[in-house]
């Protein structure tokens, strides 16, 4: 790949909490266009890193560049790049999805006619336009899953984050958003998402990185990781268990 279209760059990324080091010195370039995973075990760094990239929080060493800026240097236009949608978003649930878009929208600078546009057009997409007047507290899990998705959208963000994109989602709604993060990808749109859904991951992803401990131990299409692993032809279940060293044999204990 091009190095002028990297849209994300880790450039040795360590944060220790105290004694503990939750991430070792990630390096780490994400391109535009890539629908890219990112995955590991509990504990491992993800949620760390995603905090990172997203200016939640900041390391305690190296440099993270979103598109041309310095997110510490140049947050501003670095985060307006940025599309986030957490594991667990915060919504204002005493808004409808149309009065949320209007408040998100706006802390963006997002012009009224955009807003209504792409805001009609996710709603519709996500088979939420019916609900559309409704106050997001009477929402499922997977729905306010749904409407946060559209509202990281409005902006016209270059890459979208996301953390577990499917959880609460029913079937079809995961058919939806996995056909929606393909589109961006194929508009040009950086994709980086994390799962512990790792059927997700392997239809998906262009390229799947796993941690590990805080360090990055594999990286690559799932041709690579299967070589990675010395596992060819597998699923990447087997390969995350195996690179992740969390397989474990199954005995039957006679009855």
């Amino acid at each position: 790949m091009n190095q002028n279209d990297v849209m994300i760059r880790f450039a040795d990324i360590k944060k220790r909490y105290g004694d503990f080091t939750a991430l070792k010195g990630v390096n780490l370039d994400i391109h535009k266009g890539e629908l890219f995973g990112f995955l590991g075990p509990n504990g491992a760094g993800k949620t760390t890193l995603i905090r990172i990239l997203t200016g939640i929080i900041k390391p305690t060493a190296g440099k993270v560049f979103v598109g041309p800026f310095d997110l510490y240097a140049q947050p501003d236009q670095a985060k307006a790049l940025l599309g986030y949608v957490p594991d667990r978003p915060y919504l204002y649930e005493k808004l409808t999805p149309l009065e949320y878009f209007d408040f998100m929208g706006g802390l963006y600078n997002v012009k009224p006619a955009r807003i209504i546009e792409k805001g009609e057009e996710m709603l519709k997409l996500f088979h939420l336009w019916d609900r559309r007047h409704e106050l997001i507290e009477s929402f499922s899990h997977g729905m306010k899953q749904k409407v946060a998705m559209s509202a990281a959208i409005l902006h016209d963000p270059e890459i979208f984050v996301v953390d577990e994109p499917t959880v609460g989602l029913d079937p079809r709604s995961v058919k939806l958003a996995k056909d929606y993060f393909r589109r961006l990808a194929n508009e040009g749109k950086t994709v980086f998402l994390t799962t512990h859904t790792l059927s997700v991951a392997e239809d998906l992803c262009d390229r799947i990185a796993i941690i590990r401990n805080g360090d990055i131990v594999a990286l690559g299409n799932l041709d690579e990781l299967q070589q990675k692993a010395s596992l060819p032809g597998n699923d990447l279940e087997a390969i995350f268990l195996k690179i992740t060293e969390e397989e474990q044999a199954v005995t039957i204990q006679p009855q």
